[in-house]
Formats: structure tokens, C-alpha cells, sequence
């Protein structure tokens, strides 16, 4: 939402939960304190304190229209606030990664990418863009969204930051160049902080949080990992301050009562029945990973909605899919993974009938009827209101046969039903995507496309996302390098790997992902002439090498002392989510803190230390 909304209950809660200030090993290089700012009638943040260290590594939660991105400007200095002492040790880099840049009056992405008194030089530009596989020399208003985003983050990495702020930076983003970001932002030695839908992105990446809510800055020493126990304890002291206030107070509370902790306990129900859903189609699987549900039944026959039968697409010389071979049943999840340019939109548009193969066959139920949701909005008018875009102007709307009124239905997809008559270009991105969903969800067809739609889409939304997904008698694909959204939503993967072939995974990309990487190691290699860590599997030392005694010992040993290391983190962090730790043991929260950094500085010089030798290893073997 863009207003400030239960100004007085929202004030009473604050009081009732004081934002934790840090107990920090080392002083800040940024700090805002008393950060106010004003947004319309009312104050977005007022009275905030922010203190960011040199090694933070922080995850800014909050949800869509809480002013995440507006705080990021705030510390980036783009922004003015209305009150507040804003203090950067001098010398220090700060340098923002924005969710929409800006290319257009450049002719060249490498233009924007070098712009500016301060801008990295072409070299360093050059250097990442070839790590991340994209040519800066291409024109730049003919450039896609991912292209533009790869641009914009080979500036950010090569300015050399000591803070870095990224602001949905895996957004039009294939796999690929999202984990190659998150090996850099490892590697990093400044401090970041991400705003992001992607949990998978945030767990593995961030070691505190930053969570803004209805006003307030909380502050947690924990990463992504514990972000949902530490909000499930705050919104339970929430409900017990909000159930002393008087109803007029509580109605307005509405979707604080709707029971966040209630819908992630429906939703982990939810995942155990997507669990045995997954288990009931890896029964039907083939060997070698094709659906054998021809002839089963007539039942079977009877919920095939759409048949693959040695599908084969090519564009000139280059094959696409080959011999691609499914029957999708109804109520199927599936999800289709793979890198930009190995062929997803072209299976999409093969499975509904948009376009024929070259070979094969493919069979559409003729009760079919599908509806695509694409990232773009082209659905959405910004001229248009809510009311009109949902129910064509009136109070009532028809979800797949049931008779709702428009602010109820509003209110199942997070929305005070007062913006009804909210024009839709004054919604944000997130809110838009929100709308698009509630329209589409709404109409009669038992065939949903998604693609990409996890984009601009806040956690809460996210879960919402989920439940819905869940409910929906139909059939779903689904387009998205969101993993973690895939591993809790489909039952079945589509994994493209470019070279035609298609995977076909019962279970989420996980599941994919490991079937991926054993493919991709050498069937020679025994498990006893491996030496597996997080950073991958690498032969080990030659006979021929001569490693020193300690270089040889470090290299054998480090992995386990690495895997040690991040089982100490994890257990300390379980402690530190509680909290109200750090009000009854403060010397207790310090000394976890502490070992923390502790920790981590160790593991980081371990991982430096095996990745030096592990170089010298393959030269040597070279």
C-alpha cells in the first residue's frame, strides 16, 4: 500500500515492539539515524535507526509498498529524508543495483555501463560481462530485460563497492547468471544488502535481516534462514497488543488477523500433499524418465489433457526439443527450467498448441481451455480501476462459478478494499502482478500458464501464490527461475539443458538440479577418487604433484572443517531467532555474535585457502 494505514494501532504495536538495535563486533561504515520521511498525508518512516557494518550481509524484507525500495535510496543517497542524520565513514563506495535501469538514452550497453564521473572502467566491465555472458556491445534500446539487468550489474560489481545495495537483482535472470551471482556475492568482501523474492537467493547469501513492517525497522543477527520463526513470534505479541484495542481498531487490523502463522502452517500441509502427489507420479515414470500412461486405464485416458508423443522442433540447424515425449494429466504443476535460449517458451508454446511440431504429435484435450498470464501486464490498463479491471466496473465477481463481492475478493489477495476504485497505473509493480492474479485466478478455464510470475512479488504474495496454485482444480505450467517458489508449487520438472533433450523430474528443481550435476560428472571417477565440498568436485591430487605435507593436508581436510563451520553458523543462528534473547541475555546475543564473525572470517579464509590449492591441483594435473 502507498499510505500509512491504522495510524494509531500501528503506533500502539511499535511501542510494543521496539526495533533491536545490533550488537555489532566492529563500527558501522553507515549509519541513519531518526530516519523519517513523509509519503502522502502521512510518515512512511519515522523516528528509524539503521546501522549497516563492514561485513553485513543483509536481507531487507518487507511487504510490497512498504517502502523497501524507497529506504534503499535513503541509503544510497539518492533520496533526501525529511529528518534524520545519515553518517558514511569517509572513503566508503556505496553503490545501487536498481530494479529498472535505465538504458535508454544510451547506444550501447557498455555506454551505460561506463557512464559517469564514477563510472568502473571498460575494462572491468568487459570482464564480468564475459563471466556473465553478455555482449555490452549490443544496441541498447533493442536490448531485453535481461540484458539490460546483466548490464547494469557488470557496472555495479566492477565500480568495486565497500556497499552494495541490490535491488531485486535475480529479476529476468536466468539460472545461470543467477548463480554465478551468488559465487561473486560469496567471494565479496564489502557489505550488501538485497531486497528479493527468491528465498533460495536470500537463505544461502544473507546473515542478518532487515525486516520493515507497517512503519517499523527491525534488525535480526540472523540470516533469510530464520527470517519466518523470528516474524511468527513478533506477530503473535502483534495479536496480543492488537486483541486490547477496541474493534473499530481490530477491523482495520483485518489482514493482520487473517493469520499469517495460520497460512504457513495450511501451506506446509499443502507441501506434504505435494509430496505424495510427486511420489504418485514418479510411480508412473519410466526408466529413463518418460510417462508411460497410455494404455493404464480408461481413468488414466480420461485426465490426460495434453499428449506429447516424439515431439521434435528445430529452428535452421539447431535442434530445439527432440524426441519429446509426456502425457500431462489434470491437476499437474509443472514447471520448466532451464537457461535463456535453450527452447522453454518454445516447449510452452508446443504443449499449447500455439505451435506444430516438426515431428511428432501433439494432442489437446478438446475441453481445454487455457489462460496465459505473461510478466508484461498486457492484460492491465493503467487508465482502468480496480473495480473495473476485476469485475468490468461492478461490486461483484464470478471466481470459477462462485458470487463474490469485489472487496472480499480483495481482501483473499491481500488488498484493503478501499482501493477499488484505485486507478491501476498508481499501483506498484508488485501490486499490479497482485491484481493480474486475482483477475485471472477468477475466470472459468482448467489450463494456467505462468511466466515468470514470481517477478515483483512480495514473500506474503509469494505464499498467497502458493495456496492458490494449490487450490486450483486445473492444470498449471509454470515459466520461473524462482527455485525455491518451484520446489513448493510443481510436481513435475521440465528441465531444458539446450541441447534439445528434455528431463522430465517428478518433484521441483531440486530435484532437477541433482539429477543435473550427477550427469555432469565423469561416470569414471569412483566416489573414493572424489572429494566433494560446497564449491563442487574436483579430482584429487596426481600422484604426480608435489603438494607440501601441510598444502596436502590442508587440501584434504579443509572441506570437512568448511562443512563443520556451517553447522556451527546454523546452530548459533537457531539461538540468535529468538527475540527475545537479546533483551533477557544480552551478554549471551553478544557472544553469539561474536562467534559468528568469527566463524565466518574462518570459513572465508578456508574457502580461499582450498580454492587456491584446488587451482594448483588442476594446473599441476594439466
Amino acid at each position: 500500500m502507498k499510505q500509512v494505514q491504522g495510524d494509531g494501532w500501528l503506533r500502539l504495536i511499535c511501542i510494543a515492539q521496539p526495533p533491536i538495535r545490533p550488537v555489532m563486533s566492529q563500527p558501522p561504515i553507515f549509519a541513519f539515524e531518526k530516519l523519517s520521511l513523509q509519503q502522502g498525508g502521512g510518515w512512511l518512516f519515522e523516528d528509524i535507526d539503521l546501522f549497516i557494518g563492514a561485513r553485513d550481509r543483509l536481507a531487507l524484507i518487507g511487504r510490497n509498498g512498504a517502502g523497501k525500495t524507497t529506504l534503499m535510496k535513503l541509503v544510497a543517497g539518492t533520496v533526501e529524508a525529511d529528518k534524520g542524520k545519515r553518517v558514511v565513514v569517509p572513503g566508503t563506495n556505496i553503490v545501487m543495483l536498481d530494479q529498472d535501469p535505465d538504458v535508454g538514452s544510451f547506444d550501447r550497453l557498455v555506454d551505460f555501463a561506463v557512464h559517469g564521473e564514477k563510472g568502473p572502467p571498460e575494462y572491468a566491465v568487459r570482464a564480468i560481462a564475459d563471466q556473465l555472458g553478455i555482449d555490452l556491445d549490443r544496441e541498447a534500446k533493442t536490448a531485453s530485460g535481461g540484458e539490460k539487468r546483466r548490464a547494469a550489474i557488470c557496472r555495479a560489481l566492477a565500480s568495486e563497492p565497500d556497499l552494495l545495495l541490490l535491488d531485486e537483482p535475480t529479476n529476468h535472470l536466468d539460472l545461470a547468471a543467477i548463480e554465478w551471482l551468488e559465487e561473486w556475492l560469496t567471494r565479496y568482501r564489502g557489505a550488501f544488502m538485497v531486497i528479493s523474492h527468491d528465498r533460495t537467493f536470500l537463505t544461502r547469501l544473507t546473515r542478518q535481516t532487515f525486516w520493515l513492517d507497517r512503519g517499523l525497522l527491525r534488525r535480526n543477527e540472523i540470516g533469510f534462514g530464520g527470517y519466518d520463526a523470528w516474524t511468527e513470534q513478533v506477530f503473535a505479541e502483534d495479536a496480543r497488543n492488537a486483541s486490547r484495542l477496541d474493534a473499530k481498531l481490530k477491523i482495520e487490523a483485518h489482514w493482520l488477523e487473517r493469520g499469517v502463522t495460520a497460512r504457513r502452517k495450511r501451506n506446509q500441509g499443502r507441501l506434504a500433499k505435494l509430496w505424495e502427489m510427486r511420489a504418485a507420479r514418479a510411480a508412473m515414470m519410466g526408466p529413463q524418465g518418460v510417462a508411460k500412461l497410455g494404455a493404464s486405464s480408461d481413468d488414466s485416458k480420461t485426465k490426460t489433457v495434453i499428449s506429447a508423443e516424439g515431439v521434435g522442433k528445430s529452428f535452421g540447424d539447431r535442434k530445439i526439443i527432440d524426441d519429446f515425449t509426456l502425457r500431462i494429466q489434470r491437476g499437474d504443476r509443472i514447471g520448466i527450467v532451464g537457461a535463456n535460449g535453450t527452447g522453454k517458451t518454445t516447449l510452452i508454446k508446443l504443449l499449447t498448441g500455439e505451435t506444430a511440431p516438426d515431428t511428432g504429435k501433439i494432442t489437446l484435450s478438446p475441453t481445454l481451455t487455457g489462460i496465459v498470464i505473461d510478466q508484461q501486464r498486457k492484460l492491465l490498463t493503467p487508465e482502468k480501476r480496480v473495480r473495473d479491471v476485476l469485475a468490468d466496473g461492478s461490486d461483484w465477481i464470478d471466481v470459477r462459478g462462485v458470487r463474490k463481492h469485489v472487496q472480499g475478493y480483495l481482501k483473499e489477495f491481500l488488498f484493503d478494499p478501499e482501493l477499488i476504485e484505485a486507478r491501476i497505473g498508481t499501483l506498484s509493480g508488485g501490486e499490479q502482478s497482485r491484481i493480474l492474479l486475482a483477475r485471472e485466478f477468477a475466470r472459468e478455464a482448467n489450463l494456467l500458464v505462468l511466466d515468470e510470475p514470481t517477478n515483483d512479488l512480495d514473500l506474503e504474495t509469494l505464499d498467497l501464490l502458493q495456496e492458490v496454485i494449490a487450490d486450483y482444480d486445473g492444470t498449471v505450467l509454470i515459466v520461473s527461475h524462482d527455485r525455491d517458489f518451484l520446489d513448493r508449487t510443481v510436481t513435475l520438472t521440465l528441465g531444458l539443458a539446450g541441447t534439445g533433450k528434455v528431463d522430465i523430474i517428478a518433484g521441483g528443481y531440486a530435484d532437477w538440479e541433482e539429477k543435473r550435476d550427477r550427469r555432469e560428472q565423469p561416470e569414471t571417477r569412483s566416489k573414493a577418487d572424489k572429494v566433494t565440498t560446497k564449491t563442487g568436485t574436483v579430482n584429487p591430487t596426481p600422484r604426480s604433484a608435489k603438494l607440501s605435507y601441510k598444502d596436502q593436508r590442508d587440501y584434504d581436510l579443509l572441506p570437512k572443517r568448511i562443512e563443520e563451520i556451517d553447522i556451527e553458523i546454523a546452530a548459533a543462528e537457531t539461538e540468535m531467532a529468538d527475540p527475545a534473547l537479546y533483551t533477557r541475555k544480552p551478554e549471551r546475543f553478544a557472544e553469539l555474535t561474536a562467534k559468528c564473525d568469527a566463524l565466518r572470517t574462518e570459513k572465508d579464509a578456508a574457502e580461499e585457502r582450498w580454492l587456491d590449492l584446488a587451482m594448483r591441483v588442476e594446473e599441476m594435473a594439466s
